[in-house]
């Protein structure tokens, strides 16, 4: 489906690469020390919220049958993020453990190089774990593994985009559910529910849990050798100093997922089946400063639609067609940590979601969440 105005090309490429930006902005706040290392947490959801007032919604899309030959610069930013991201992390580390830093300076330096690892890192990985590619497979993972997350993405491949709005996926917010219920529940539920699925996968093989098909053995492998060199630059405070800022990643990446779901659910169809995924399922948001920064993350819509869909072809929804939240990520996800604003600002509009595409269902208590009947056999 296409929806909203076409055009053959996707916008330039240039304004895609913003995340470049992280590393001189990361470096100046190291330089200066102070309050100015908190320049990146600002520049973030301070600056990106203003550029998104002032740039406005951007609804055009691409052909989405471009092919991936013609996407070189767009693909190449993703693909060179690596390299920046580990010398960003392992260079605090160092910076922090054998500098004059005060102790409180060390962790806003560690909390800003978390937001760009959550914000640009993590959401690279994303873009490069939906691809069929080895080489972009393996880049998603070490770049999960410098946040202690490696195991995101067999949740997000085998669980989250199969069961979204569904008691299967720990990842979907419930209605009148707080982010801070919210993410602890999701850090324990997203393990499990990985473990599971990879443990379901080796046995529908005939292999073993063991097996070195498990990919459990390479994200340890990858987290341990993170850790092994975050304890060489800088000893047990380093390691400390690393697992601050893969937490504040986290933090970012589930803050995100929260909003992107939250209150949405599919219509259980009986017999532990229900209904297939469709661009209404997922929060969409056209703002476009922001768009460029997470390589269009915000048209989620279409992503949970056609989850192989590189990021410059993900295609705009309207109102007509999907939810939209009334702020980009940057503005929805600082209101997302204060819930009696959040339950303000989404409640009303989730309740306009079920009377628009669900009229038919007028108890809906039975379909919180957490209640709604299992599928068979679900682990």
């Amino acid at each position: 489906m296409v929806t909203g105005k076409e055009k053959a090309l996707p916008e330039p490429a240039f304004p895609f690469w913003l995340s470049m930006t992280f590393p001189p902005i990361l470096l100046f706040g190291a330089w200066a020390g102070g309050g100015w290392l908190l320049v990146t947490p600002l520049y973030t959801w301070g600056l990106f919220a203003i550029l998104d007032r002032l740039t406005g919604p951007y609804g055009e899309n691409a052909d989405p049958e471009i092919p991936d030959e013609r996407l070189f610069w767009y693909r190449l930013v993703t693909l060179i993020w690596l390299p920046m991201q580990l010398a960003l992390i392992f260079g605090g580390v160092w910076i922090a453990t054998h500098g004059a830093y005060h102790w409180w300076e060390e962790i806003f330096l560690m909390f800003g190089i978390g937001i760009s690892s959550g914000t640009v890192g993590i959401n690279y990985a994303h873009e490069m774990m939906h691809q069929k590619g080895r080489v972009e497979r393996w880049l998603g993972d070490i770049l999960m593994a410098s946040v202690l997350y490696g195991h995101f993405r067999s949740e997000h491949l085998l669980v989250h985009h199969s069961y979204v709005g569904t008691p299967r996926d720990p990842v979907t917010a419930r209605y009148n559910e707080s982010f801070h219920r919210f993410f602890p529940r999701v850090l324990l539920g997203c393990l499990r529910s990985s473990w599971r699925a990879e443990r379901a996968r080796l046995l529908r093989k005939g292999r073993r849990v063991s097996d070195w098909a498990n990919p459990f053995w390479r994200y340890a492998a990858l987290e341990a050798a993170m850790l092994a060199a975050a304890a060489l630059i800088g000893g047990w405070q380093g390691v400390g100093l690393f697992a601050f800022q893969a937490l504040v990643a986290v933090w970012q990446l589930e803050l995100v997922n929260y909003v992107e779901h939250y209150g949405l659910t599919r219509k259980y169809l009986g017999e532990g089946r229900y209904e297939h995924v469709q661009p209404h399922h997922s929060w969409n948001a056209a703002y476009r400063a922001t768009n460029w920064l997470l390589i269009n993350l915000q048209r989620h819509s279409d992503h949970h639609y056609r989850p192989n869909r590189r990021f410059p072809l993900l295609q705009n929804y309207t109102d007509a067609q999907a939810p939209q939240l009334p702020y980009g990520y940057p503005v929805a996800t600082a209101i997302a940590l204060i819930p009696p604003l959040w339950r303000r600002l989404m409640n009303p509009r989730v309740r306009r979601w079920r009377a628009l595409y669900y009229p038919e269902i007028v108890d809906w208590s039975a379909y919180k969440t957490a209640r709604t009947p299992m599928p068979k056999g679900a682990s």
